[in-house]
């Protein structure tokens, strides 16, 4: 056990291991359904575009997470509103709007004298957390996993089928609307423990293991968080010690989970699956 205790006599270890699981159970959860809609790329498209939002908070002193939240709000309504009004598939749209608002990001910050670092932005900078940031991270998880359960029975409906979720009488524009805004919060709680460019691996990962494994979403919720969960704490503990980066580490761990789950599933495994074919023939 001394392996195990010894990272944590360090205050920023055990801050890092806090904003880790925070940021982990909404994300695992939100997994699911953006992996059930199809919306991996909406995710990575509003993760790329709060940059600028970051920028323009600090020049007009405002705080960061708040301008981070409004740019991916413009980014996902953008997508929406070009998509509804012109010939072009979304993933045409959303590869147009993100690609465009995270290089003006890049262009703002360079242009802009500021003590951000951004690669702490663009990465994630885990172990320099303060109970500030843990405080606000852990104000927009309960946030969103109360709106999670309050509107749980819709958003399952809707998740797997929007048209019968409008048949039924719930607004589908809304919810849509609304699980974007929910993408974006949990986004916007992830910058400091893994950043927008590691985000996206924290948002898809866990579901996509999950999807794999289960048929029913019941079962699906808590494998994807039980993995996020798992994959935080051995990813910022085994940082300690191979001396690096923590958030890469539970991307790397993420990667390596999804790819045993590929080929080992139970049901949808690669490997499973050939060896049930052989056993037909």
């Amino acid at each position: 056990m001394s392996w195990l205790l010894e990272p944590l006599q360090f205050e920023f270890m055990q801050q890092a291991l806090i904003i880790g699981l925070l940021v982990a159970i909404p994300a695992a959860v939100l997994s699911c359904l953006l992996v059930l809609r199809g919306w991996s790329l909406m995710g990575d498209a509003v993760a790329h575009a709060i940059l600028p939002g970051i920028v323009i908070a600090h020049i007009i002193g405002i705080p960061m997470l708040i301008g981070a939240f409004i740019s991916g709000m413009v980014c996902a309504l953008a997508t929406g509103f070009f998509t509804e009004h012109s010939r072009l598939k979304e993933d045409t749209v959303m590869g147009v709007v993100f690609s465009g608002m995270f290089a003006l990001g890049i262009v703002l910050f360079t242009f802009v004298r500021t003590n951000l670092h951004l690669d702490h932005v663009l990465f994630g900078n885990l172990l320099g957390v303060s109970w500030t940031d843990i405080l606000q991270t852990g104000v927009i998880s309960v946030f969103v996993l109360i709106a999670f359960m309050v509107k749980r029975r819709d958003i399952l409906v809707f998740a797997f089928d929007p048209q019968h979720a409008g048949v039924i009488g719930i607004n589908t524009r809304s919810m849509q609307y609304g699980l974007l805004a929910l993408l974006s919060l949990v986004i916007v709680a992830s910058i400091k423990a893994v950043g927008i460019i590691l985000v996206i691996a924290v948002l898809i990962a866990p579901g996509a293991i999950s999807f794999l494994l289960t048929d029913r979403f019941e079962h699906m919720l808590w494998i994807s968080i039980v993995v996020a969960m798992s994959c935080a704490v051995i990813g910022i503990l085994g940082s300690y010690y191979l001396d690096s980066a923590p958030a890469p580490t539970i991307v790397v761990l993420l990667t390596m989970t999804f790819i045993c789950a590929f080929l080992f599933a139970p049901k949808r495994g690669i490997l499973r699956q050939k060896r049930a074919f052989q056993t037909d023939d």
